[in-house]
């Protein structure tokens, strides 16, 4: 038998032998990195593109300033069609911002990356936004009809009563010179209506005093998701949640589950007594929600608990955040195209015929406003950037092929700003919508929603909600730039500024 005395002399052995273990671990590891970025150099060589730094690639570049987008567009003038991009020194991205490349990739139902998406999961899971293959078939094929003609008709009058709460709020604002913060503003508005309109839910959360809590994990969230790609460190799992901005996000995620928790709990309470749509509809209109939780698919399979979750994270996400950044973005446009305003304004006045409120039947009725809308998506993109992971190898229309495991990254701002594409790019003009104009371009020279197999589901409710909220605002306020205080715009989840979005505004009957 060992003696008690005899274990101390072993120790230091055992600490010797624990370090030799975790040296070669180490080493190991760093060799297969080093390989595949070996790979990766290799299979990108076809596509050249800036300098990058060793080990920091080109995230130094991107100085989170409000000038990382434009040094994207100025990129693509030196690197035509698509330029590697690396984040550290082992993840690369192909960035891709011409059509022709776009229609290649989008065309697929090649997956979501598996880089930056996957920070996603903790917070909505598996929807519809990150999953794939047979799942993601699956899924959207069981909530497209939540996005039917007949669902989407009754959201008008929700989406006019919610934006009516924000402009009346606005009337302090109008009766001074005093420029205003327009992104929280839009952001309760946008929230109040996805929670009425897919949720049936009357939260009134735009008279909550304070800052939503809701909204605040989502801000929170998109801030830390986009640190994460950002810092290499931060990629490995461990390393972050050892973090204390590991810490800020699952606080974060923990609010915003528990927001959508409750939303769930209260309407499976509701749907005890009643399981067929059916007998749901003939005692009110039918939402997002009930689609979601009464779905079955051939084999009479309904979504999980697990799935109805991710989806309602996503929807709720989705819903609201990137509706709010285009909302806001073309006010901002708005202001600083009096012109074009107000021949907006002229055309929503003529199509309201004095009411003041609008209905389905008049969202068709505003083209020039439609027009003005998509140009100012054009310009600010409320989903700057998308990206996908091929499982197989892609050739582009110029012979140049990315290897299967490749990550492809879209810069839909890239695109949008392609002086190749777009005559004078900066500038806003609306008329570049008409129709003979859009006919002689790519379908993929505008792809605000993305394109193809997957695409924006929610993209009619989107462009809906905005129209609603443009026609009523121009109704009401006349929208002047302030022009001491620009935007500072910076790609996080969603499109956003540093310093906000500000406006003035005036009453349309005090205009000068």
């Amino acid at each position: 038998l060992c003696t008690a005395a005899q274990f101390p002399s072993s120790l230091p052995h055992m600490h010797h032998l624990l370090a030799l273990l975790l040296l070669v671990v180490a080493v190991c590891k760093l060799t297969a990195l080093m390989v595949e970025r070996r790979e990766k150099l290799r299979n990108l060589e076809a596509f050249p593109g800036p300098p990058a730094h060793w080990l920091f690639g080109h995230v130094q570049e991107f100085k989170q300033d409000g000038t990382e987008l434009d040094k994207v567009v100025k990129w693509g003038k030196q690197y035509p069609f698509a330029f590697q991009l690396w984040f550290g020194p082992f993840v690369s991205f192909l960035n891709i911002h011409h059509p022709d490349y776009v229609k290649t990739l989008l065309s697929t139902t090649e997956p979501k990356d598996d880089f930056g998406y996957r920070f996603f999961t903790p917070w909505i899971g598996d929807g519809l936004l990150v999953s794939s293959g047979q799942k993601w078939f699956r899924n959207r094929r069981l909530l497209t009809p939540g996005f039917h003609y007949d669902i989407l008709k009754p959201y008008v009058k929700l989406m006019s009563d919610s934006a009516k709460t924000m402009l009346d709020k606005w009337e302090s604002y109008a009766q001074t010179s005093e420029s205003f913060e327009l992104f929280e503003h839009v952001s309760l508005m946008t929230l109040d209506s996805i929670m009425k309109c897919a949720f049936s839910c009357n939260s009134d959360c735009q008279h909550e005093g304070g800052t939503n809590a809701y909204i605040k994990a989502v801000y929170d969230l998109s801030f830390l998701i986009n640190l994460r790609v950002r810092v290499a460190p931060y990629h490995n799992n461990i390393i972050f949640h050892l973090s204390p901005h590991g810490f800020r996000f699952r606080k974060a995620v923990k609010v915003a589950h528990h927001h959508t928790e409750e939303v769930i709990r209260k309407r499976r309470e509701e749907l005890k007594k009643e399981t067929e749509l059916d007998r749901i509809q003939a005692k009110r209109n039918l939402d997002f929600l009930d689609i979601l939780l009464c779905a079955t698919d051939e084999k009479q399979h309904s979504l999980s608990d697990e799935d109805i979750r991710a989806e309602v994270d996503t929807f709720m996400f989705e819903g609201h955040d990137t509706t709010a950044s285009g909302i806001s973005f073309i006010l901002y446009c708005l202001a600083c195209n009096p012109e074009h305003q107000q021949m907006c304004r002229d055309e929503i006045m003529h199509a309201l015929e004095g009411k003041d409120t609008i209905e389905w039947e008049d969202l068709s009725k505003i083209p020039y406003t439609t027009m003005c809308i998509k140009e100012s998506l054009r310009l600010y993109p409320p989903v700057p950037g998308i990206a996908r992971k091929i499982t197989k190898p892609l050739t582009f229309f110029d012979g140049r092929t990315a290897a299967a495991g490749s990550l492809v990254g879209t810069s839909v701002y890239g695109i949008h700003r392609n002086a190749t594409v777009w005559e004078n790019p900066n500038v806003f003009d609306p008329l570049r919508f008409l129709p003979e104009n859009v006919s002689s371009r790519s379908p993929h020279a505008f792809v605000p929603f993305s394109a193809g197999p997957r695409n924006c589901i929610g993209q009619t409710f989107a462009m809906n909600e905005m129209k609603v909220v443009i026609a009523l605002t121009l109704r009401r306020y006349q929208l002047i730039e302030d022009p001491n205080r620009k935007p500072k715009i910076v790609p996080r989840l969603v499109l956003r500024s540093l310093n906000g979005i500000h406006i003035k505004i005036k009453p349309v009957d005090q205009q000068p």
